[in-house]
């Protein structure tokens, strides 16, 4: 960790301590403010975002195509009727 006045005082130091511990957390009194990471781990963190956005998305995708197709049937003109006439193959049989 080094301060903001740390930070000021010396953008070496600060790089020494990044390649040592591979992160710096900028603090302001004492409150943590920031976080200087090697360009290397931010890029690594970016593509670990992008591939998890990429996987939630895909299975939203696939969740919503198996919930639409049930809801497209029953948006449909004869959903009323065919609700009313009971599952396929019960015709004259009483749901009780």
């Amino acid at each position: 960790m080094v301060d903001k006045a740390g930070l000021e005082r010396g953008w070496s130091g600060v790089m020494r301590t990044l390649v040592k511990d591979g992160a710096v957390v900028v603090t302001n009194h004492d409150e943590p403010e920031a976080v200087i990471l090697r360009v290397g781990e931010y890029e690594a963190l970016i593509e670990l975002v992008e591939q998890l956005k990429s996987r939630v998305t895909n299975e939203l995708d696939a969740l919503r195509q198996r919930f639409d197709e049930p809801l497209a049937a029953l948006r449909a003109p004869d959903a009323g009727a065919r609700s009313h006439a009971g599952p396929p193959g019960s015709a004259g049989r009483s749901p009780w």
